[in-house]
C-alpha cells in the first residue's frame, strides 16, 4: 500500500499545465511560471515537504481523430491536453506525492481530476471535488453559451454526456454529482443552472457565504468526505477571489471572496488532512499587477499545506481560546 493510502504524504509533485485555448483570453499559459516566480516550491519546502517540480506538460501534435461535438471551441486541442494530462495525473497520484497542477485554464481539470479519480477508484476510496470558483463550470455542449471548454470541466468530471470521446480509449473515472461541491459561485448560465438543479449538486454561493460564513460551509464538505472515508481534490480558480484581491484573471466577477475568507477555507482544509490533489487555474499574469495575484495564490497554497501564524492544535475546533493563549 502506498504512502498516499496510509498517512499524510510528505512529498508534493508540481506540474505546469500551460493550456489557455479552453478560455476566452490569452495569458493563462504563463500561469505556471508565474507561480514558480512567486515562490511556490520554496514555500512548500519551508513547510517540510519534499517538492519535485516536473516542469511543464508538453503535448504531442494535435490530431483530429474523430467528429467534433457542436459548441466546443478548440475541441481537438483540449482533447489532446486532456488525454496527456489524465495519464500524467494518474501516475503522479500513484507515486504517493500530492500532485499540484498549475494552470493554465480550467479545462485542465478534465484531465487532472480524471487521472486522480482513476487512481483513487482503484484504491477503493471515493474522490470528492471541491470547486472553489466564481463559475459553476457545469455546462455541456448542449447548454453552453460561449462554447469555451473551461466552462464544461465540472460537468465532464461528473459524467455528463456530450464529450464522450474526449479521452479516447483512456478510462473515464467520473464521480457522481453528489461528490462535487461548489463554493463561491456567483456566475451561472441559465441552462447550466437548470442542469445543476436536476443533478442536485451542492452549491455554496456567495449569499450562503454571507449568511453562514465559510467555516460552516467548509466544515460541511469535510464532514461529508470523512463520512465516506473519501479523499478531496481542490480545484481552485483564482477568480473565486474578489477582483480587488486578485485582478490577474480573465473572467473577473464582482463580489468575490475576501483574502481572509479564502485563507480560512484553506486552513480548514489543511486541518482536515483530506486533501490529496490540487488544481490552481485561470491565473493570467498578462492581466496581473506586478505579480500580485500570483503571490496571493501562493500564500493561499501555503495555508492549504500548513502555514500558520501561531502554533495551534489541528484539527481545529470551534472553541475560542482564552485571552492570552
Amino acid at each position: 500500500m502506498s504512502e498516499a493510502d496510509t498517512s499524510k504524504p510528505s512529498r508534493i509533485a508540481l506540474l505546469g499545465v500551460p493550456i489557455e485555448i479552453g478560455a476566452s483570453q490569452a495569458g493563462p499559459l504563463m500561469g505556471p511560471d508565474a507561480l514558480r516566480t512567486a515562490g511556490i516550491a520554496r514555500l512548500l519546502e519551508q513547510l517540510d515537504f519534499q517538492v519535485d517540480d516536473h516542469g511543464n506538460l508538453a503535448i504531442p501534435a494535435v490530431v483530429a481523430d474523430g467528429p467534433v461535438p457542436a459548441n466546443t471551441r478548440f475541441y481537438d486541442e483540449v482533447k489532446t491536453w486532456t488525454r496527456a494530462l489524465s495519464e500524467r495525473a494518474y501516475w503522479l497520484a500513484h507515486s504517493g506525492a500530492i500532485p499540484i497542477f498549475m494552470g493554465g485554464d480550467h479545462s485542465l481539470s478534465m484531465g487532472s481530476i480524471n487521472g486522480v479519480a482513476r487512481y483513487w477508484q482503484e484504491k477503493g476510496r471515493p474522490l470528492f471535488a471541491l470547486w472553489v470558483d466564481a463559475h459553476a463550470d457545469y455546462n455541456t455542449p448542449a447548454t453552453t453559451i460561449t462554447g469555451n471548454m473551461h466552462g464544461m470541466s465540472a460537468a465532464f468530471l461528473c459524467g455528463e454526456p456530450g464529450l464522450d470521446d474526449l479521452l479516447g480509449g483512456l478510462p473515464r473515472a467520473s464521480i457522481p454529482p453528489d461528490q462535487l461541491d461548489l463554493i463561491g459561485t456567483r456566475s451561472v448560465d441559465p441552462l447550466e443552472r437548470k442542469l445543476l438543479r436536476q443533478r442536485n449538486v451542492s452549491i455554496a454561493d456567495m449569499r450562503q457565504i454571507d449568511e453562514f460564513g465559510v467555516a460552516v460551509l467548509t466544515r460541511r464538505v469535510i464532514e461529508r468526505v470523512r463520512a465516506k472515508n473519501g479523499v478531496l481534490h481542490v480545484s481552485f480558480d483564482v477568480d473565486f477571489l474578489d477582483p480587488a484581491v486578485a485582478p490577474g484573471v480573465g473572467t473577473t466577477v464582482p463580489g468575490g471572496a475576501t483574502y481572509r475568507e479564502a485563507h480560512l477555507i484553506m486552513e480548514l482544509l489543511h486541518d482536515s488532512g483530506l486533501v490529496r490533489s490540487l488544481d490552481i487555474v485561470e491565473l493570467n499574469p498578462f492581466l496581473d499587477e506586478r505579480g500580485r495575484t500570483a503571490r496571493v495564490a501562493v500564500e493561499l497554497i501555503g495555508s492549504l499545506f500548513g502555514l500558520q501564524i501561531t502554533d495551534r492544535q489541528t484539527p481545529s475546533n470551534a472553541v475560542l481560546p482564552e485571552m492570552g493563549e
